[in-house]
């Protein structure tokens, strides 16, 4: 490596053009595919001045009137350079990420506007080599992703205001695939290291209507009423009865605009929880109609497919709540999934995804959660969206001699989520029901046992029922035959009808069960005083709370004077109580000792 460092070096150093050309792609060829870098400290240390020196040589060059193809040669040395995080210190400082960006075609000139106030662009060839562009773009890409510093300079040179000048001619064919995909790229790396720069994106440059339109562009989409879109060039048979597939969307088309969605994600992540003005709330009820659409599509790979809705449901949920009825709005159509009068193509097709993320069971706070958060939003503020997934999920209860948790059905596998021991699952998992039984505490423990639920009870200060149900609509909650005949035998905590179980105590006398109750009492003090166990109790506010000496004795004060006389002896003399009885049994067996000895002498006594 060292020796062919050198002898590029050389052919650098020479300034003459041919030679430098000749050398850079050999190297260029020979390095194409090399993207692991030597970890011995010492060969380390000698490549990477090397690799210095020869990216401070091709930057010289960069700054000469060169032909075509030494200019990409350049800055293909430059892309390989790039990959060592290590060795990016020549292309960190202002010069250097100036002229990358004049050669990416997104330097801005300062000072100078268009006729509409626009920013202008420094002009780099009249007939731009997009080769150039895209090789200059993937290089910054590369130190960008590796260098803060790089980072800083980007945001000082203004390069996403450039990067989202160019997005604005996105309908022009004149920019291949390769220009606008690393232009997104850049720009998903500049935003996602830096706030300002998000914040400059979002407000000075319109961001979401900037980027709305791209994606909307890029997907070819057409607008038959204000919040419905389909596809430019697929018509739309009234006739049938099957719903209009889409074809596929292109591998380009799914790259490009997975890109646009993580670059949106970027500078909307606070977008639900703040205040938007009106016009904010337009542009974000275009872009959920956009994403409707997301959901609706394909891609010709399944992989594809699930990465670009995966990324759609991430940013619909950063969507403001009012906003989502926009998933609502389409028109019914033949093949539609309709449920009172609404279209629940999009609801239905959430709650499908979700159930394959539960189904699959690997990483369910990433790959589950959004889609299930999205769902719990919308039935909370969507009357027909709570009674169409409380439907599919929640239907009249039949089962009532298995656990709530046991089975295959979509409300079994939920239940059993909210036993989960990532709180964040758990507590969504649980939070999707409630809101399905709007908030009902009694319902929720219909369909899930108070075991189960005692979680989000407890977290709410519910455990002893009431509470606010929150503001829903009436509906009726209509109880099957089987569980009207069996309520009175479920048990509230398992949520199922048990088997009769013998009974521990049958054939105790009262004190007997009053010294077992005792036994178990000593036994939780013992935990207790031994910090393994902390007892506790149901506060007036419906939440649990520790239990201290104060609250003993106020229990033991309620206790029927008789009982508490009994209790308070049984307490008192138990240590005693356990001497004395040893004492005894020694007596018994040492009269039983003297009484076998007697009758081998004297025969039977009686």
């Amino acid at each position: 490596m060292n020796m062919d460092l050198n002898a590029i070096i050389e052919n650098m150093e020479t300034g003459d053009q041919d030679a430098a050309l000749m050398a850079l792609q050999t190297y260029n060829k020979k390095m194409t595919q090399c993207f692991t870098f030597t970890t011995d400290e010492e060969e380390q240390r000698e490549d990477g001045k090397l690799q210095e020196r020869l990216g401070e040589l091709v930057l010289g060059f960069l700054e000469r009137d060169l032909q075509p193809s030494c200019q990409l040669a350049c800055l293909e040395t430059i892309r390989i350079l790039s990959r060592d995080k290590n060795n990016v210190a020549p292309f960190i400082t202002h010069t250097a990420m100036q002229t990358l960006s004049r050669h990416a075609g997104i330097a801005i000139s300062h000072g100078n506007v268009d006729c509409e106030g626009g920013v202008v662009l420094v002009p780099f060839a009249e007939n731009p080599d997009l080769e150039i562009i895209v090789e200059a773009l993937k290089s910054i890409c590369n130190i960008c992703l590796h260098n803060k510093v790089a980072v800083q300079v980007g945001q000082d040179l203004q390069l996403i205001v450039g990067i989202a000048e160019r997005l604005k001619q996105c309908g022009e064919d004149q920019w291949n695939h390769y220009v606008r995909f690393f232009d997104l790229r850049l720009m998903f790396l500049l935003t996602a290291q830096r706030v300002a720069m998000r914040t400059q994106l979002l407000r000075e440059l319109r961001g979401v209507s900037l980027l709305s339109n791209h994606l909307d562009a890029t997907l070819g989409l057409c607008w038959p009423d204000t919040f419905e879109v389909g596809r430019a060039g697929v018509e739309v048979d009234p006739d049938s009865e099957e719903p209009t597939e889409l074809p596929p969307l292109s591998r380009e088309k799914i790259e490009r605009a997975m890109e646009i969605l993580k670059i949106l994600f970027n500078i909307t992540y606070d977008a639900n929880r703040r205040e938007v003005d009106e016009e904010e709330a337009a542009a974000f009820r275009h872009l959920g109609a956009i994403l409707r659409h997301c959901l609706m599509s394909s891609a010709d790979a399944q992989d594809d497919t699930e990465e670009f809705h995966s990324h759609s449901l991430n940013l619909l949920g950063n969507l403001p709540l009012s906003c989502l009825d926009v998933l609502l709005m389409p028109k019914v159509q033949q093949g539609s999934i309709e449920y009172m009068g609404v279209n629940m193509d999009a609801v239905s097709m959430l709650l499908e995804y979700m159930e394959k993320r539960l189904d699959r069971g690997k990483k369910l706070k990433e790959t589950m959660l959004p889609s299930l958060n999205l769902l719990t939003e919308s039935a909370r503020i969507h009357r027909e969206t709570r009674k169409f997934l409380r439907m599919k999920v929640l239907p009249p209860l039949r089962d009532v001699k298995n656990l709530p948790e046991v089975g295959n059905a979509l409300r079994n596998k939920l239940v059993r989520l909210m036993t989960n021991i990532d709180t964040d699952v758990k507590n969504c998992a649980a939070e999707f029901l409630f809101v399905l039984c709007k908030e009902s505490v009694s319902r929720f423990i219909k369909y899930t046992g108070y075991g189960n639920a005692a979680g989000l009870l407890a977290a709410r200060g519910l455990l002893r029922g009431g509470g606010n149900p929150g503001v829903y609509s009436e509906d009726e909650d209509s109880d099957t035959e089987e569980y009207r005949e069996a309520k009175s035998q479920i048990n509230p905590v398992t949520g199922r009808v048990e088997d009769e179980q013998p009974n521990p105590m049958e054939g105790m006398t009262e004190e007997q069960k009053e010294l077992e109750a005792m036994k178990l009492v000593n036994m939780f003090d013992k935990l207790s005083r031994s910090n393994i166990i902390q007892p506790m109790m149901l506060g007036i506010d419906g939440s649990m709370t520790q239990m201290n000496s104060g609250d003993l004795r106020r229990m033991r004060d309620q206790i029927p004077q008789g009982q508490q006389l009994h209790l308070q002896t049984q307490l008192r003399l138990e240590p005693q109580q356990q001497e004395q009885q040893q004492e005894h049994k020694k007596e018994q067996q040492d009269q039983q000792q003297q009484q076998g000895s007697g009758s081998e002498d004297e025969g039977e006594v009686e």
